[in-house]
């Protein structure tokens, strides 16, 4: 009985994906692996922030903000790839020119600092390459969202319909796919680090330099990657042709069959015209440097994606329209709960002695998991509202994030001291990062499912961009959080000039210890209560 009970859960889980795998699933997969192979500079960014930028924690965490505003782009993007659907391909390669040019500023401040600083200062670049990477993604992203919905098709090869069922099914087997592949990318990243940093310790600063730069350059893959897809679709969709004429269809059928996956989309002025005002108006609050700028930014954004999203829900029954508002509602609190900020990695660096392969070998270990939870944990999706997966996500999360709370107070010696040293810092770390890491996924994946299944014809991209532009925002709101927790617990670390090798800055986390105790309280709470209200209201969601 027990095996028979494990066989059916692998048959479900491992082998019941496979099975369900099209060859044409595959094209915005390698977009989404490019997205997760833009963390090989993690790392790296990190230690070279932590060593020789003098920049706050509150400032990154506001920076952190500024980062995800180009995510709430995904709404004119999102249009223009409807506008232009037969030529949105070009939008993927003007992306990776993005990702490319942001690579190449990090490539020339980390490997020629003094020829850069002679231009502009080094944490301006800094800034500069951390601002443009972000917009190459989103412009692929959207490009991706749109093949998600492209690659589930409503014919077989033979022409006969597929049902509503089976379309569900595709769609979601589509989405767990495009979360697998953006961990995929994380595992093949974090593998490449902790081959990278092999014996980092030994090596002198000039090396270690010489090696960051490097980095840099090998993660130029990043948009060859991207590209490739777009190029594999295009193999891909010539292919499919033939197989349709040789099953007896015309030409005529075929371009008719085209006509219905995608209708033919009128240009939608106020998106356009008023997406145009949003950036202005963004780039113009940032760059005139107006008190509380970025409070102001995101209450326009939030102001003007509410504005579009209400326009465009009128698309669907009327019943739908509550399911959609309460599960992004959802999925929006959820996801703009405030973390630490930088404040806890560089306490681990210092404190705790996590270098970069330590920190490879984490990242190493909370990828495979994540993929492994996807997989294992794709029946709890598909069987489990959106609410009850938030609630069990929010008090999961914050008992696995007590351990990072207790090593601050001191939980690695006391633990080191009964087991002879075997359950340190470093033990610790590595066994709550393997319960953690499956979770961050999770919640994702049945909104992106739902919104793919039930876009219409005729606004595929731009339905997903703007409802995924919300729940974007919220990466946004949590960004603020964290910044305003760092204003009023305020973390500094050790800092030298890279140049002068000067101390210009000391370490001080007396204060981390109460900033990680209010981050646990707050994103346990929140959520949870949010969740109740939304199911008391019309709004209630099943999904």
């Amino acid at each position: 009985m027990i095996l028979q009970k494990i066989h059916q859960f692998i048959d479900s889980t491992l082998i019941d994906l496979g099975r369900q795998f099209r060859w044409s699933y595959l094209p915005p997969l390698m977009v989404y692996v490019a997205a997760g192979i833009s963390g090989l500079t993690g790392i790296v960014g990190t230690f070279f922030v932590k060593d020789y930028l003098n920049l706050s924690a509150a400032f990154l965490a506001g920076l952190g903000f500024w980062v995800g505003i180009p995510w709430a782009l995904k709404m004119p993007l999102g249009h223009l790839v409807d506008l232009i659907w037969t030529r949105k391909n070009y939008m993927v390669f003007f992306g990776a020119g993005i990702i490319a040019f942001s690579l190449f500023i990090m490539y020339g401040l980390i490997a020629h600092t003094e020829e850069m600083n002679s231009y502009l200062k080094v944490e301006t670049w800094f800034v500069v390459s951390v601002l443009l990477a972000p917009i190459g993604y989103v412009v692929q992203d959207v490009v991706a969202d749109a093949m998600t919905v492209e690659a589930v098709p409503s014919i077989d090869d033979h022409g006969n319909q597929f049902s509503s069922a089976q379309v569900k099914t595709m769609h979601t087997t589509m989405q767990t796919l495009g979360r697998f592949a953006i961990i995929g990318g994380t595992v093949l990243v974090a593998l490449a680090n902790v081959i990278l940093f092999t014996d980092v310790n030994e090596l002198d600063q000039n090396a270690k330099i010489l090696l960051y730069g490097k980095i840099y350059i090998y993660a130029l893959i990043i948009p060859i990657v991207s590209v490739s897809g777009v190029f594999l679709a295009q193999y891909l969709k010539n292919q499919r042709i033939k197989k349709l004429k040789h099953s007896g269809m015309d030409e005529i059928q075929i371009q008719k069959l085209h006509e219905q996956d995608h209708q033919n989309t009128k240009p939608n002025w106020l998106i356009l015209g008023g997406s145009l005002v949003f950036v202005i108006f963004t780039l113009g609050v940032g760059a005139l440097k107006v008190p509380f700028a970025q409070e102001i930014v995101f209450l326009g954004s939030m102001l003007i994606i509410l504005f579009l999203m209400s326009k465009l829900i009128k698309e669907l029954p009327e019943q739908s329209r509550f399911i959609v508002v309460g599960t992004a509602i959802i999925i929006f609190v959820f996801r703009a709960m405030p973390g630490p900020g930088p404040g806890l990695g560089w306490f681990e660096i210092d404190e705790l002695g996590f270098d970069e392969q330590f920190w490879s070998v984490l990242a190493l270990l909370s990828s495979v998991l994540t993929l492994v939870g996807i997989v294992i944990f794709r029946p709890f999706m598909a069987n489990n509202s959106i609410a009850k997966i938030i609630v069990i996500l929010s008090i999961v999360g914050s008992i696995l994030f007590l351990p990072s709370v207790g090593m601050y107070y001191g939980l690695h010696n006391w633990a080191a001291s009964l087991t002879n040293g075997i359950v340190d810092a470093r033990f610790i770390a590595i066994i709550n990062t393997a319960l953690e890491s499956p979770l961050g996924q999770v919640s994702m994946i049945p909104l992106l499912a739902w919104i793919a299944k039930n876009a219409p014809n005729h606004l595929k991209a731009t339905f997903f961009a703007i409802f995924a532009s919300f729940t974007n925002l919220a990466l946004s709101a949590n960004a603020l959080g964290t910044k305003y927790l760092n204003e009023i617990f305020i973390i500094t670390r050790e800092v030298k000039d890279k140049v002068t090798n000067v101390m210009v800055n000391v370490a001080d986390y007396s204060e981390l210890g109460m900033l990680l105790i209010v981050v646990t309280i707050i994103t346990l709470l929140v959520p949870v209560i949010t969740v109740w209200v939304i199911q008391k209201t019309k709004f209630k969601t099943n999904e």
